[in-house]
This record gives structure tokens, sequence and C-alpha cells, in this order.
């Protein structure tokens, strides 16, 4: 990988990390456009490292409160009701799902799911799912400011069941094209959460999630399966990016539609169709 190339997919990274239209498969996709060898899921692994180094710093108030409040309910009981405690478990037990099948499905992440046709689905797919969340969320605070309906759900409400629930969504990101943020911003809309608890809860799971995943990619790194200067370049890139980004969209999400983020998904989903179907791009292009 040269230095250009780490600079340009650093810099897809830190743009797509946090947007629900999948930062995965805009790495995949940007290699086999530009007639590159694909990045890899290692490598996309490691840059997410910076992004989430992002989440980090932007939340650092938050998580300070949850390590503190859940450490306390390590040997406190009466600390286990605090709020903070209660969502450092939940972070953990929302982990569990992506966690197992991470493991489990690791040759398909790195081979059958990187199909072009198959990122190209789940654009589609799950746009059409966001959209329809996005949808039902407008009803909800559109009736609220005219008529009594039912309030959406904030981050106090969340409970195990919801938590393993938004686990499950974030594991289906393990699939190029399906989006981190896009899959449990989905599922969280869809339970009735609002759509600033939806994201806040989808950036805090994501945490242990992606930097669990970035270490235990290191080691390809050291056995030379990743290139170790364009690599650490292109991750402070998609940090510094990131962290723009994540800022941006937290303001963006309180009073504005996913819509564009759908259309947009399901736009690129057809394109990718049309290319592969005309024999301009191969579904394997990149590989």
């Amino acid at each position: 990988m040269s230095w250009f190339e780490s600079l340009i997919l650093g810099l897809v990274q830190g743009l797509t990390e946090f947007l629900p239209i999948s930062s995965s498969a805009h790495l995949r996709l940007t290699a086999a456009f530009a007639d590159w060898h694909d990045p890899g899921a290692a490598f996309t692994a490691i840059t997410q490292i910076g992004t989430e180094t992002a989440v980090l710093i932007y939340f650092r108030k938050d998580i300070g409160r949850i390590l503190s409040a859940w450490f306390r309910s390590l040997y406190d009981r009466q600390a286990r009701s605090d709020h903070d405690a209660r969502m450092g478990w939940l972070v953990i037990i929302g982990s569990i799902p992506i966690g197992v099948l991470g493991v489990t499905l690791k040759d398909q992440i790195e081979g059958p799911f990187r199909d072009l046709r198959l990122t190209a689905t789940t654009l589609i797919v799950m746009g059409i799912v966001l959209g329809v969340a996005d949808r039902l969320a407008a009803r909800d605070e559109a009736g609220g400011r005219h008529r009594a309906v039912r309030e959406r759900k904030t981050l106090a409400e969340l409970g195990v069941r919801d938590g393993l629930i938004f686990g499950v969504c974030q594991a289906m990101a393990l699939v190029p094209g399906v989006s981190r943020s896009g899959a449990t911003i989905s599922g969280g809309l869809l339970m009735g959460y609002t759509r600033e608890a939806a994201a806040r809860y989808s950036f805090l799971l994501a945490i242990p999630a992606v930097l669990a995943s970035g270490a235990y990619e290191l080691k390809d790194a050291g056995e030379g399966h990743v290139s170790w200067g364009p690599t650490v370049f292109a991750t402070i890139v998609a940090f510094v990016v990131g962290y723009a980004v994540i800022a941006w969209f937290m303001k963006y999400i309180t009073t504005k539609s996913f819509m564009p983020f759908v259309i947009y998904r399901i736009l690129l989903g057809i394109l990718i169709f049309a290319l592969v179907s005309a024999g301009v791009l191969n579904p394997h292009a990149a590989e």
C-alpha cells in the first residue's frame, strides 16, 4: 500500500465510520474503483482504532462517569442501581454478540462477505430499514407536538433485553455494507428510542468491539500482512476526520432526518449492481 492510498483510505474511514452508510463498504469500493488491492478486514479493523479514539475523546465525560460508576458497582451493592453503572454493564452485555460472531465468522468476514454483490444488497436492504425506522421516529416526533402519543425512550430506560438487541444489530455490521451506526441506530429507532439516544448508545457500544477487533488484528500487521507505516498514517487521518464528523453528526441528528443517507445507500447499491451486471466492475475486484 502506498502513502497516497493510505491517505485516501484514512479519509474514507474517518468520513464514513460514524455515518449510517458503512465505512467497510466504502473502503472496499474505494479500492475496487481505484483498481487498488482490497485493504482487507485487518486494515479496516486497525484504522477503526483511530475513529474510536475520536469517540473516546468526544464522549470522554460520559465514559469517565460510566467507568467510575461501573468499578464502584463491583464492590458497592448500592452503586449498582446508578444509571452510569448500569450503562457500563449494558455496554458489556451488548458487546457479546459481535464478539462471538466476529470470532466464529472470521473466515467469512475476510472472504465471501467482501463480495461486492453482497455489499450492494446490504446497502439497499439496510437503507430501506433505516428509512422505515426514520419515518416511524419522525411520525412520533410530529405526533408528540400535536397530540398525546407514546413518547420515545431515552437511555435511562435501556434494559438488558434492548441492550442485547442493540448488540445483535451491531453484529450485523460484520458484513460490509450494513454499517455499524446504521444498524444499531435503526434497531434503536424501531425499539422506540430517540435519535440521540440510539446514536449515543451506538457509539458507546462500538468502543469495546472496535478496540478489541483492532488489537486482535494487530498481529497481522506484525506478521507482515499489513504495512505498518501507511496503516498507522491512515489511522491518524481517520482519527482527525472522524472527530470532526462525529461532532457534526451528533448535532445533525437532533433536528434532521436520515433520509439523505437512505437515498444515498439505495442509489449506491443500485449503481454497484448495474456496474457488476454490465461487466464494468468485477464483484471480486481488488481482492
